[in-house]
């Protein structure tokens, strides 16, 4: 079985790498699929080697650094006309944008904080402002216009499950919508056979035939069983292939937003019996065995391989997401922390570099773009699920996940400012 979002005891976790109990997608399923996406290591790991010093960390980042951003620079975010990560949160009376009581045909219960005995709602009522630009402001009409005809993935871990369930609510305002077709079996996502759910959803909106779908692959390289006829099989985790899923679908996709980050520990590999292989074999390079090397060099991988897929679909975008922050305070996951504020700890960015130095560095000279999230999420520590997450152990809590509407909303809101 591959264990995901959840808290596997058997395993002990680095305090600098140990990740919270997530809480959803704990059972999948992966295809068998056997060709892979030929890379030069060396090369590969000497451009990723040469972007890596030690951060510069500040207060308020260092948590999400100790697990997520490994032996990088700060880097600058590629000039545009717009840099959307820089700006403040300010009070807006039409937030939320759908309710936190209904979207019950798209928002998982874990993750509807209106739901929960939390009584504090007033991080719905923020809205993210730019700097130096104008945001419209979303509207479900306008982005199903504009996507008329396509079809729009999410490809990444929970993070990604609840950016893909946000913008379902946002599209639909959280209405009930009966119109929209279920078309997961188009792009493989059928449950499998002894699997809790399947790999990811896909839906249509026939009226403009514009489809979002999910795809679940928590470390962003292709994963496929070393023995597909053993029940105990360890799995490749193939850190120079793309998933096989944008092998197989790439040609489907107009708009393809990437997200990884928080699998990256031993726990979570050990407890899935992940292990590295690169060039189809068993990876024996040292500079890429460590969990910060690996997580780097496949993020640069999955990068490079799409950049080099763009010339021949010229109509797709591609978006990497750089890392939604955690925010556990005194304490770790599994050792007590807390997020327990009611508050934001700012309401504005200032910053022109990106607190996501790894995935800013990585899209730099690819036409694949950075939707950079970090900062704006950092201030935003009130936004969690924090103790009333309906799973939570006694005594912990989820300073991972984010309620939902939430901060996530915002993410789908920039990303449909650069689309």
């Amino acid at each position: 079985m591959i264990i995901d979002d959840v808290h596997v005891t058997p395993f002990e976790l680095p305090e600098q790498l140990a990740s919270p109990p997530h809480n959803d997608d704990d059972h999948h399923h992966y295809p068998t699929n056997t060709s892979h996406h030929e890379n030069t290591i060396e090369k590969t790991v000497s451009q990723v080697n040469e972007r890596s010093e030690t951060v510069k960390q500040h207060p308020v980042t260092s948590q999400i650094i100790q697990s997520t951003v490994i032996d990088a620079p700060v880097a600058k975010v590629e000039t545009q006309a717009c840099n959307y990560g820089k700006g403040k949160w300010v009070p807006a009376d039409n937030r939320p944008l759908y309710s936190g009581f209904g979207c019950k045909q798209w928002l998982s219960g874990m993750w509807a904080c209106r739901l929960t005995q939390r009584t504090d709602f007033g991080y719905e009522k923020l809205k993210w402002q730019p700097k130096d630009c104008k945001m419209d402001d979303f509207t479900g009409a306008e982005f199903l216009k504009s996507m008329q005809d396509k079809t729009l993935a999410f490809v990444g871990d929970s993070l990604g499950r609840q950016q893909f369930q946000s913008l379902m609510c946002m599209v639909t305002g959280g209405e009930e919508t009966p119109d929209v077709e279920d078309v997961g079996k188009e792009y493989g996502l059928a449950k499998a056979q002894g699997s809790a759910r399947p790999d990811g959803w896909a839906y249509r909106f026939p009226k403009t035939n514009t489809t979002i779908l999910y795809y679940w692959s928590a470390s962003l390289c292709d994963i496929e069983p070393v023995d597909p006829t053993s029940p105990t099989t360890e799995y490749a985790m193939h850190l120079d292939r793309p998933p096989s899923f944008l092998k197989h679908y790439l040609d489907r996709i107009h708009v393809l937003v990437l997200n990884t980050g928080h699998h990256w520990n031993r726990g979570k590999l050990n407890a899935n019996k992940w292990v590295m292989y690169v060039g189809g074999k068993p990876n024996t390079n040292r500079r890429v065995a460590d969990i910060g090397g690996a997580k780097n060099f496949t993020i640069h991988s999955v990068v490079r391989w799409v950049h080099s897929e763009l010339p021949k679909h010229p109509g797709l975008k591609a978006f990497l997401r750089s890392i939604s922050p955690r925010h556990f305070f005194n304490g770790e996951w599994n050792t007590g922390g807390t997020c327990d504020s009611t508050a934001p700890g700012s309401l504005e960015v200032l910053q022109d570099e990106s607190s996501d130095p790894v995935a800013a560095g990585v899209v730099k000279g690819t036409d694949v773009k950075l939707l950079d999230i970090t900062g704006l999420s950092l201030v935003r520590e009130e936004g969690h699920i924090s103790r009333y997450s309906i799973q939570a152990a006694p005594g912990m809590q989820d300073c991972l996940h984010w309620c939902l509407p939430g901060v996530p909303d915002t993410w789908n809101e920039l990303l449909f400012a650069q689309m």
